[in-house]
């Protein structure tokens, strides 16, 4: 006999459903209410003629933007895996049983990620700019910072693993860096991964503060291109659908990458478990 099937709510009843009905139809009138006023608004202040966005059209104005896009990229690629390296270093630190290990690895990581990114970025461009230029100067404080915050999340999924995992692979024989890679890692990875992916799409979002010390990444160039041709409003409109685009374009391939590690995970145990029927 098949159990019953437990819900966390009761099925919304014929007075419910006509009242999300409602509820979803003067939510959208007014969604499209605001959408018309702030057009209204764009159109009153002149800022949908075709002059202001006649630029859009120029090859040299969609090459500058490309570049912008590559370089806000370049920046968020090379930023996000130093930080989950720099958050697998500092969660690993922050679980070590050895008080001397733990606590210097404590008071790094608190430090850093109670300092604002903006402030970190300035003080690698002020203090190294010279040497490394504005490129490293927002790699290295994106990197500081959310580091920092993915080493937390690292940190709080490998402890989400229950705690009979780690002690089953221990009575088998393998030593904490076995039990660690082979059997709480790859648990709490899939756990995480959401949170990973957020936190990369905030990351993201963050190296449009490169602006601040002259990198040329997207929000740069779109500031450029808005004060060039006294189109500031129509530009920024631009550079907004293009960071979104990004975002879904790092969002699309972190979900990809969760699936491929499901999978990969999946037929790992599958492949296990067939192994010890074959044995048995």
């Amino acid at each position: 006999m098949t159990a019953p099937t437990e819900v966390l709510f009761d099925a919304p009843g014929p007075k419910a459903r006509r009242n999300n009905v409602i509820l979803s139809i003067v939510s959208a009138l007014v969604l499209a209410g605001i959408v018309a006023f702030a057009v209204w608004k764009f159109a009153d202040a002149g800022q949908l003629e075709a002059a202001k966005w006649y630029p859009f059209t120029f090859a040299q104005i969609q090459l500058v933007l490309l570049q912008g896009m590559l370089a806000t990229l370049k920046v968020a690629v090379v930023a996000a895996l130093l930080a989950l390296v720099v958050g697998v270093v500092f969660a690993l630190l922050r679980l070590s049983s050895r008080r001397i290990i733990s606590l210097p690895g404590t008071i790094v990581l608190e430090f850093f990620r109670g300092v604002p990114v903006l402030l970190l970025i300035f003080a690698m461009f002020l203090i190294f700019g010279n040497t490394i230029g504005p490129f490293w100067s927002v790699v290295i404080g994106l990197t500081l910072y959310n580091g920092m915050v993915l080493a937390e999340i690292i940190r709080a999924g490998i402890l989400a693993v229950p705690k009979g995992q780690k002690e089953a692979a221990m009575a088998i024989g393998l030593r904490s860096g076995q039990v660690m890679s082979l059997v709480l890692m790859p648990q709490a990875l899939r756990a995480m991964m959401p949170t990973i992916i957020a936190q990369i799409v905030v990351l993201l979002k963050d190296s449009a503060l490169g602006f601040i010390v002259t990198y040329q990444d997207l929000l740069y160039q779109v500031n450029l291109i808005g004060r060039e041709y006294n189109n500031l409003l129509p530009t920024f409109l631009v550079g907004a659908v293009l960071f979104i685009i990004i975002n879904m374009i790092v969002a699309g391939i972190a979900r990809w990458l969760e699936k491929h590690l499901q999978r990969k995970t999946t037929a790992h145990v599958d492949a296990e478990g067939l192994s010890a029927k074959t044995v048995t």
